[in-house]
């Protein structure tokens, strides 16, 4: 797939990845190209599914969610239908804003955004641990993030 797009599709890419908002004209002066194939391009690159979608990025300290937790999940058994189960818990968990099925030693990695201490402990002990096929977690509270990239473009 990556052979698909040139370094102009890449330039795109990465402009918009760094401003989703900018105007087709922004975008296809920064990257030395006219506006009408500049969102030509932009259309082949969301239809081919390079792009996926739009969003903002939010500081979730700034909404009251500056205490992030990274929980790994051990599950008694992986079968499917406790694999299932288990996501379909975690989708309905508000505090859970980033789930990934793992290999290794723990079957999930979790990141959980919450107000302090005291709420990460209330939705360790009243949720989490009482999900179902749950069979042990370790917890690890971040310092602070080194690096953050919205996607890989190189």
């Amino acid at each position: 797939m990556a052979d698909e797009i040139d370094d102009i599709d890449r330039r795109i890419l990465r402009e918009l990845s760094r401003d989703a908002r900018l105007t087709h004209q922004e975008l296809s002066e920064r990257i030395g190209l006219s506006p009408s194939p500049c969102a030509r391009r932009i259309r082949r690159l969301e239809s081919d599914g390079f792009i996926t979608g739009y969003s903002a990025r939010i500081d979730e300290s700034k909404l009251g969610f500056p205490f992030n937790v990274f929980i790994s999940v051990r599950l008694d058994r992986q079968i499917d239908d406790q694999l299932v189960a288990f996501e379909r818990e975690v989708r309905l968990c508000p505090e859970v804003v980033d789930c990934w099925l793992m290999t290794g030693s723990f079957d999930y990695l979790l990141r959980v955004a919450v107000r302090d201490l005291t709420e990460f402990e209330h939705f360790l002990t009243r949720r989490l641990t009482k999900v179902p096929g749950v069979a042990s977690l370790e917890s690890s509270i971040p310092i602070r993030r080194v690096k953050y990239l919205p996607a890989r473009l190189d």
